[in-house]
């Protein structure tokens, strides 16, 4: 009997939408969870200082800026630890999808029709599985993430003011912004690591923080009282 072409076009297409979509994993993770979102914090940066002697424009890359605090690569650590296992287990369904689809294909003209229908439906309920598990880990991630965003960056727009009044800048702008409209500024203008640095000033992040516990030791079984352990 033919193949089920139905489910090894679905089995195909989930697959590649896998390989593209879970970029946004573990390793991917790392990296994104931090640097997602988040230029609408720039419009909160002050006028000109007290003075007002000095009309200073500068920018700052907002995302950038909040990834390379201490407090942002710790979170973005502890966010790629939590996820791990949930992203292993997209992969294990993915593996899992793909040899199924070359079992499917080798297989044209020589399965029994029992077998093939078994593995048609085989496919279909892990295809159904890969998506639940794909868009609950994609919703989670996304939340995870922007609860740092907006934790560390609130205290960053707190630096930036306070940077901004005592240096006389009237208006710091967002590069990060994926509709930024600044085509060109000088790197001389540009304040993202001086802002970085008073952040972790103010917000300096403890030794070991964060770091997910040690296992505990594997507890050796107990020798009855009053009874030698055997002799090797």
């Amino acid at each position: 009997m033919a193949v089920d072409r139905d489910l090894v076009g679905i089995i195909h297409n989930k697959e590649n939408k896998v390989n593209s979509r879970i970029a946004f994993r573990s390793a991917a993770l790392a990296a994104a969870c931090l640097i997602g979102t988040g230029a609408a914090w720039a419009q909160s940066a002050p006028a000109a200082g007290a003075a007002g002697a000095s009309k200073l424009v500068g920018i700052i890359n907002l995302r950038g800026a909040i990834g390379s605090t201490a407090e942002g690569k710790q979170a973005s650590a502890e966010l790629q630890s939590q996820f791990a296992p949930r992203s292993a287990e997209i992969d294990n369904l993915t593996k899992q999808i793909n040899d199924l689809q070359q079992k499917l294909q080798a297989g044209q003209g020589k399965l029994s029709q029992e077998e093939e229908t078994r593995l048609t439906a085989e496919g279909q309920k892990l295809t159904q599985r890969l998506d639940r598990r794909r868009t609950d880990f994609q919703e989670d991630a996304g939340a995870a993430q922007q609860d740092v965003l907006e934790r560390i960056g609130r205290k960053m727009v707190d630096v930036l003011d306070k940077y901004a009044r005592e240096n006389g800048f009237s208006v710091v702008l967002d590069t990060s912004g994926q509709n930024s409209p600044i085509l060109y500024a000088s790197n001389q203008i540009d304040v993202t690591q001086e802002i970085v640095r008073l952040y972790d000033q103010a917000y300096p992040v403890k030794a070991g923080a964060g770091a997910p516990p040690a296992p505990k030791p594997t507890s050796k079984p107990t020798t009855p009282s009053g009874t030698k352990p055997p002799q090797r």
